[in-house]
C-alpha cells in the first residue's frame, strides 16, 4: 500500500510538473491597444501577440465589434473605453445608456472579461466633461440591472486635471476641473470604483529637463530625489499619482485608487529624448514596479495597476513622438524588448 501511495504522489506530481511547465500565468500588467493606423495586425493576431508574451490586460478605447470578438474566451482582461462623442447621448437617460450597453457591450458579457467599463478619455474641462458623471451613472444603473458586480465604472483623466502637483501634497484639482472632478470622485468612492488616470513622465522631463533629471523620470535615480514631509520620492511617477491622491483627500475623497491607465515613453520623434533604449528602460521598469505589487509613498499598501501606452507604433498620428509609443511593429516583432 505504501509503495502504491507513493506511486500515486509522484504520477500526481508529474502531472502538475507538466502543467506547471506548459502554463504561463498572465502578467498582472495591461496595454493600451491603439488602432490609429493604416498597417496594424488583425484584432485576432494582436490578441495571439498578447496571449504570446502573457500579457493579461488590454485597455481598448472604444467597443470594436471585430476586436471584442477577438477576445473572446481569451482570459485577458479588458477595461473598455466609452467614446467620448457618445458621452453626451448615454448621460441623456438611462434608456441611452442601455441602449449603448445592448449594443456594444451586452453580447460579449459572457465570454470576455471586462473589469472597467471608461466613460470618455481624457475629457478636457468646459468640453464633454459635464457629460461624464451622469454617463457613469447611467452606466452604474444599466450594470446593476443585469447585477454585473465585477465590473466597474470609471473615466480617464489627464495630470492637467490638477492645477497643482509639486510637490505632491500640493496636489489640488485646477479651477476649471474642480467642479467636474468632485462629482466623479465621490461617484467612484461611492461605488468602490477607482479612478483612470494618464501619467507620462516623459512629458515633464521633455520639457524641463534641467529641473526634471532623467533618472528620476525613469525609475533609475539610486536614491530619494523629492522629499515631500515625511514622504520621499525617487521617481517621478509615484509623485504624479500622489498628487491625485492629494487632491482627492482635499476633496474629502480617501478611498478611491489610482490606476494608471496610460504611460510609456517614445522611442522616436524627439531627438535624443527619444530612443529606443530609453523607451526599454522606462518600460521595463514600469513593468517591475507593478509587478512587484508595490504602491506609492502616500499608499504603500495599495497595489498600482498600470497600463503601457501603447501596442503599436500608429502611422495615422501626428508626425512626430505620436507616431513612436508602440512596443511592437505591425509583423509583431518588438521595437525594443520589454516582455520576455
Amino acid at each position: 500500500m505504501a509503495s502504491a501511495w507513493i506511486n500515486i504522489v509522484i504520477l500526481v506530481g508529474t502531472l502538475l510538473h507538466c502543467h506547471i511547465g506548459i502554463t504561463k500565468a498572465w502578467l498582472d500588467i495591461g496595454v493600451n491597444y491603439g488602432m490609429v493606423g493604416d498597417n496594424l495586425p488583425s484584432p485576432a493576431t494582436v490578441v495571439q501577440l498578447f496571449k504570446k508574451y502573457n500579457i493579461g490586460k488590454m485597455r481598448l478605447f472604444d467597443p470594436n465589434p471585430v476586436v471584442l470578438n477577438a477576445l473572446r474566451g481569451s482570459g485577458i482582461d479588458v477595461t473598455l473605453g466609452v467614446k467620448n462623442q457618445d458621452l453626451q447621448t448615454i448621460a441623456s437617460s438611462v434608456d441611452a445608456a442601455k441602449t449603448w450597453f445592448d449594443t456594444n457591450v451586452q453580447p460579449y458579457m459572457s465570454k470576455v472579461t471586462i473589469r472597467y467599463i471608461s466613460a470618455g478619455n481624457e475629457v478636457v474641462p468646459g468640453d464633454l466633461a459635464q457629460y461624464v458623471l451622469p454617463a457613469m451613472e447611467n452606466l452604474q444603473i444599466v450594470l446593476n440591472h443585469y447585477k454585473y458586480t465585477g465590473v466597474k465604472v470609471s473615466t480617464a483623466v489627464a495630470m492637467g486635471t490638477l492645477g497643482s502637483s509639486y510637490p505632491p501634497s500640493s496636489g489640488a484639482f485646477s479651477n476649471e476641473a474642480r467642479a467636474d472632478m468632485v462629482g466623479i470622485i465621490k461617484f467612484l468612492s461611492n461605488t468602490k470604483s477607482t479612478l483612470l488616470v494618464n501619467v507620462y513622465p516623459y512629458f515633464a522631463y521633455a520639457s524641463d529637463p534641467t529641473h526634471v533629471k532623467l533618472d528620476y523620470a525613469q525609475f533609475t535615480a539610486p536614491g530619494p530625489v523629492v522629499k515631500d514631509g515625511d514622504l520621499s520620492y525617487s521617481n517621478l511617477l509615484d509623485a504624479m499619482v500622489d498628487a491625485f491622491y492629494w487632491a482627492m483627500e482635499k476633496e474629502g475623497v480617501s478611498s478611491v485608487d489610482v490606476v494608471v491607465s496610460e504611460t510609456g515613453w517614445p522611442s522616436a520623434g524627439n531627438g535624443v529624448f527619444t530612443t529606443p533604449q530609453l523607451a526599454q528602460t522606462y518600460n521595463q521598469n514600469f513593468v517591475k514596479k507593478v509587478l512587484a505589487k508595490r504602491g506609492t509613498p502616500k499608499r504603500p499598501g495599495h497595489y498600482l495597476e498600470g497600463f503601457i501606452f501603447a501596442m503599436f507604433n500608429e502611422d495615422q498620428k501626428p508626425p512626430g513622438v505620436e507616431r513612436n509609443w508602440g512596443l511592437f511593429y505591425p509583423d509583431g516583432t518588438p521595437v525594443y524588448h520589454v516582455f520576455s
